[in-house]
């Protein structure tokens, strides 16, 4: 047994101060100490042993095994101590070569636009509020006085999320006028942006994805000389004081008288051009007072109060602001149009 044990030693030690990876020196850590291993069936041989030999057999055999394991750890740390250099090696970097440039973004043309709205219309003394774009039925259409047979909604025809119709991508913000109106008590002055979502065929001032801003007031007296002296106070606070405007009839099934708001093209100065259609004015707004019947249908009586009520699109605002011609610019993150603005 002594000459096994010193076999076993011998072949231990120079196995593991030769291996190269840490996964073969587990294996022979494995294969000598282990609970099958080599110094383990030599010790079950300690009983053929006469009562005299068991305790240097015994003493000899812990001898093995501590050397053994002190050489494991001894070449563990080896071996971590190269894998470390390794990979610093690998890892090296030459801090004399010139480092990247780091791209600092800015904010999007849009939303410095939308946050100068909110700020005029704050300083108007509105609030700001945000609401669902995935609406019922009876918010985006039924209560502003658009029921399942009007008309109107053929044109603002959206994407309906269940069989019946009765939930939908909302296509306007108005439907955060009537969430107002049924919870907020009066007076109300109230703006809401937001994506809206319609059939629109992509050109140069549409799309079926675009962003728009409604606002609201209601409050008694309110008349639409209040209606035409704010949105003017807004868009030429947007555009400057010189911008030109106009308003035209119009017909909204949630206002009664309705109007929609035009600004002198900001591209051809009103002589005509691809960008406003030839026309030499770009519609920028639809607005009116709000329908008696919308009133009633959020439990305001309409003998008592009034109010008007407006809906802009962001990009077109966005296209005056910048003189930018084309809508699809804003949608297509093209850093060379971006890092303009």
């Amino acid at each position: 047994m002594k000459e096994q044990l010193e076999a076993i030693r011998k072949s231990a030690l120079e196995s593991i101060n030769s291996t190269e990876a840490g996964a073969e020196l587990e294996s022979l850590r494995v294969k000598y100490l282990g609970k099958k291993g080599e110094l383990t069936a030599v010790l079950k041989q300690m009983g053929s042993l006469s009562a005299e030999m068991r305790p240097v057999m015994g003493q000899m055999a812990n001898d093995v095994r501590a050397a053994v394991e002190t050489a494991i750890e001894k070449q563990s740390a080896i071996l971590q101590e190269k894998a470390l250099e390794a990979k610093l090696e690998a890892e090296t970097v030459d801090v004399t070569i010139p480092g990247k440039k780091l791209e600092i973004g800015h904010k999007h043309p849009m939303y410095t636009v939308l946050d100068e709205i909110k700020a005029i219309f704050i300083g108007l003394g509105f609030e700001i509020l945000d609401g669902p774009e995935v609406e019922l039925d009876d918010y985006n259409f039924t209560k502003l006085n658009t029921p399942e047979d009007h008309p109107a909604r053929e044109w603002s025809d959206t994407f309906y999320l269940n069989e019946n119709g009765k939930i939908l991508l909302r296509t306007q913000t108005s439907n955060m006028q009537i969430r107002a109106m049924e919870t907020r008590p009066l007076p109300i002055r109230m703006i809401s942006p937001g994506r809206v979502y319609r059939k629109d065929e992509v050109d140069a001032t549409h799309s079926p994805m675009f962003h728009q801003i409604e606002g609201m007031v209601i409050d008694k007296g309110i008349t639409m000389g209040d209606l035409k002296g704010t949105l003017n106070a807004v868009i030429r606070q947007i555009y400057g004081e010189n911008t030109v405007t106009r308003f035209r009839p119009h017909h909204f099934p949630f206002t009664e008288p309705s109007c929609e708001m035009d600004i002198q093209c900001h591209k051809c100065g009103g002589v005509g051009c691809p960008t406003c259609k030839g026309e030499g004015w770009i519609e920028v707004l639809g607005a009116g007072m709000v329908h008696p019947k919308v009133l009633r249908n959020c439990g305001i009586d309409p003998d008592v109060y009034s109010g008007f009520a407006f809906g802009m699109g962001l990009e077109r605002l966005v296209l005056g602001r910048f003189k930018i011609s084309d809508m699809r610019l804003v949608f297509e993150n093209d850093v060379r149009f971006l890092n303009q603005f």
